[in-house]
C-alpha cells in the first residue's frame, strides 16, 4: 500500500528517536562540515545527542572552481550549473563518510538536512521589468543527495524566507534559540565564519524577543590576506599567530571602521558581495600606501573583526549580553578570542564546547533542528532576524 509524502513525514515525525545527518559550507568554502546526531522532539522540547562529527575538505581542484563562482568575473552558468551537481555528489559523499565513521547504515538514517554552499547572497531588493525581489544561491544539488544516499533530503532553506519578504539571513536564530535560551542569563550566541553573525537571546526570552543579525566579516578578509601574503602556501592564520606578531594600525583600522554596512540597522545581513576578495585587495592596497607590514596588517583585519563585533553590541543589542558563546573557525584564532575579550570586558566569553558542541558541529547541528521542524511541519524561521513578514516552514523535501 502506497503512501502519501505527509504520511511519510508523520511516520517520521512519530519516532521516538529519529537520526540525522547535517551538512553544511560555509562561505569559507573550506570543505563539508558532516554531524550525526540523535534528536528526540521538536520545538523547545527538541533534544539532540551529537554521535559524530568530521569536517571534510574540500580538494584544491574543487576549492579553486567554488571561488571562480564567487567572482562574477570569473562566474559563467555553465560553471554554476555543472558544480551544483558535483557538490551534490561531494556532499552525499560526506553523508556516506559521516554515517560510516559513526558505525551506522546510511539505511538507518531518517533524513539528511543540507545547506549547500553558498554562491551569490543578494538581500536588497533588485527590481527587473517591474519585478522586485531579494535572492540567495546555494548549490550542492539535493536531489543527487537523496540519490545517492537513499535517505530523504531536506534542503534550500533560505529561499523560504526570502518568499515572504526577508533577507534568508541569518538562518542559524532558530536552532540558537532552541539550545542556548536561559531563564537566568542573557546570551549572545556568535558564530564567526567567513562572515560573523551574533544571536541576541534575553534571559526568559521567548521566541519573539530574539534579534540576529551579521555583525560584519569575520575570517573572510583575515583568509584573503593571508592567503595572499603567503602566496597560497595557508589557507588562514593557523590560531591567531601571525596576528599576534603583529601590532594593529590604527590608521587603517579607522578607515575600515568606518565601512557603512557596519551603521546599517538590523535585520541586516552581508556576505562575500560586500566583504569578498575585492574589498580585501582594497585594504592591501591601502597597507602598502601606509607600508605597513604583512604580521601588522594581519594584526590590523583581525581586530577589526572583533571591533565590527564589539560595535554591533553596543549599537543594536538592548544591553551587553551575560555571556558570549564563540563559534565557527574564529574560535580557534587565539589572537582574536584574546581580543573579543578585551573589546568586551563585561561580558563572559565562552565557547560551544563549554556546552558540549564541538564548534566544527554547530553549523551541520543547526540544519538538522531546522529540518527536524519540517519533518514535523513546524515554522523554523524567526521573523524578527530576517525580516519576513511571517513564520514559515522554511526547506525543500527531496525523497530519493
Amino acid at each position: 500500500m502506497k503512501i502519501t509524502i505527509k504520511e511519510k513525514l508523520e511516520e517520521i515525525a512519530s519516532k521516538d528517536v529519529k537520526i540525522a545527518i547535517g551538512l553544511m559550507s560555509g562561505t569559507s568554502a573550506d570543505g563539508v562540515s558532516a554531524v550525526l546526531v540523535k534528536l528526540k522532539g521538536n520545538w523547545i522540547n527538541t533534544k539532540f545527542k551529537i554521535i559524530e562529527y568530521e569536517t571534510y575538505p574540500y580538494s584544491s581542484g574543487i576549492r579553486k572552481r567554488i571561488f571562480e563562482l564567487f567572482n562574477p568575473k570569473t562566474s559563467t552558468v555553465d560553471k554554476i550549473c555543472i558544480m551544483n551537481f558535483i557538490l551534490g555528489k561531494i556532499f552525499a559523499e560526506a553523508a556516506i563518510r559521516i554515517a560510516n565513521k559513526a558505525g551506522i547504515s546510511i539505511k538507518e538514517i531518517d533524513f539528511i538536512a543540507s545547506h549547500g554552499q553558498t554562491i551569490y547572497h543578494i538581500p536588497k531588493i533588485i527590481g527587473i521589468n517591474g519585478y522586485e525581489s531579494k535572492s540567495t544561491l546555494q548549490i550542492g544539488e539535493p536531489s543527487v543527495i537523496a540519490s545517492e544516499t537513499g535517505v530523504i533530503t531536506i534542503a534550500d532553506f533560505r529561499p523560504k524566507d526570502i518568499a515572504v519578504g526577508g533577507d534568508g539571513a541569518p538562518i542559524s536564530a532558530y536552532a540558537d534559540y532552541i539550545i542556548f535560551r536561559s531563564e537566568n542569563v542573557s546570551r549572545a550566541i556568535q558564530n564567526i565564519g567567513g562572515i560573523a553573525n551574533v544571536t541576541y537571546i534575553p534571559k526568559k526570552a521567548s521566541i519573539n524577543d530574539i534579534m540576529a543579525f551579521d555583525t560584519g566579516p569575520g575570517n573572510m578578509i583575515i583568509d584573503a590576506i593571508v592567503n595572499y601574503v603567503t602566496k597560497g602556501k595557508l589557507r588562514y592564520d593557523i590560531n591567531g599567530e601571525i596576528a599576534a606578531k603583529g601590532k594593529v594600525n590604527n590608521e587603517l583600522l579607522e578607515g575600515l571602521m568606518k565601512n557603512p554596512y557596519l551603521k546599517r540597522k538590523p535585520p541586516k545581513t552581508t556576505g562575500r558581495e560586500e566583504f569578498g576578495e575585492h574589498y580585501a585587495m582594497k585594504v592591501i592596497e591601502k597597507a602598502k600606501e601606509l607600508e605597513i607590514s604583512n604580521e601588522d596588517l594581519i594584526a590590523t583585519v583581525t581586530m577589526f573583526t572583533a571591533k565590527s563585533i564589539a560595535l554591533s553590541y553596543k549599537e543594536f543589542l538592548p544591553e551587553i549580553p551575560n555571556e558570549i558563546i564563540i563559534g565557527g573557525g574564529g574560535a580557534y584564532n587565539k589572537t582574536l578570542m584574546k581580543m573579543l575579550r578585551e573589546e568586551l570586558k563585561e561580558s563572559k566569553i565562552l565557547v560551544h564546547e563549554d556546552f558540549g558542541i564541538p564548534s566544527q558541529a554547530k553549523e551541520p547541528l543547526i540544519m538538522t533542528i531546522l529540518g527536524n521542524e519540517v519533518i514535523h511541519l513546524h515554522f523554523n524561521n524567526i521573523p524578527n532576524a530576517t525580516g519576513a513578514k511571517r513564520k514559515v516552514i522554511m526547506g525543500k523535501v527531496i525523497f530519493p
